[in-house]
């Protein structure tokens, strides 16, 4: 049964990328009308053998957007607890971990997992299911967000420049801003640990994640921001994803994502 669902699942995905195009221009800067921008978050872990078809998914909802209404913006967060087991994961970090944490607290899970997929902070489940994939996105995107924006993104001799701006948090509640830079596109050749001898590749890598405080109710907020980056930074590898989410990890309540290319 669960084969079956998951090849329905898996020709939907093939079917829907050239429809795709259409709606591609212009959902790289947070504003595009038609579709509702949420947040795919994927703990994952180059150590752990379950983890590569859930990294492969979450690329597939990248690539291919196959919620009519919806864009899925996505982010692969690599957890540290799998690097003592042979393989210490390039892209891990104990924030990712900690962050994963206190969703599970949030959940009311006994314990942590990977791969775990995470909905615009209110859906988790585990991160190679498909279908529970499009009905948590399905879900988010009919519910109204606040508008985040992303503009004016360049790298200037080694220091990216954006300027960030958000719509006033709704029902007069506040809201906490964070900016994530990811790589566009990373692989690696794993030669120890469960995925020995594996070419892995995976998507909007989150490599800097940080807040840039809470927004208090009231009128709308914009910032220009700079950061300056180390030479593993290519202006054709970069995402910018700014996001606003309840305080305490609550649900994800606006978001926008741009590529750098220049």
């Amino acid at each position: 049964m669960r084969l079956s669902r998951y090849a329905v699942l898996g020709f939907l995905f093939a079917t829907l990328i050239a429809a795709r195009s259409a709606h591609a221009q212009g959902t790289w800067n947070g504003r595009e009308s038609a579709r509702t921008p949420v947040l795919v978050e994927l703990f994952t872990s180059e150590g752990c053998s379950s983890c590569p078809p859930a990294d492969r998914l979450l690329q597939k909802l990248d690539q291919s957007q196959p919620i009519q209404n919806a864009e899925a913006v996505v982010l692969s967060e690599h957890v540290d607890y799998w690097d003592h087991d042979g393989w210490r994961d390039p892209f891990s970090s104990s924030f990712f971990t900690q962050r994963q944490h206190q969703y599970g607290s949030r959940f009311g899970l006994d314990e942590v997992y990977t791969p775990q997929m995470v909905v615009n902070g209110k859906a988790q489940f585990v991160g190679n299911d498909s279908a529970r994939a499009i009905q948590a996105i399905t879900d988010a995107a009919r519910v109204q967000t606040i508008s985040v924006g992303i503009t004016n993104a360049r790298f200037d001799g080694g220091v990216l420049k954006f300027r960030v701006d958000t719509g006033a948090p709704a029902s007069g509640k506040p809201a906490e801003l964070y900016i994530v830079l990811a790589f566009d596109r990373a692989t690696s050749h794993v030669s120890a640990g469960e995925n020995s001898g594996r070419e892995l590749t995976h998507v909007s890598v989150a490599r800097q994640f940080m807040s840039l405080g809470v927004i208090p109710p009231g009128p709308a907020f914009a910032k220009d921001v700079e950061f300056k980056l180390s030479k593993d930074w290519t202006p054709g590898n970069i995402r910018v994803i700014a996001f606003l989410q309840e305080p305490g990890q609550g649900a994800v309540l606006g978001i926008a994502v741009q590529r750098v290319t220049r």
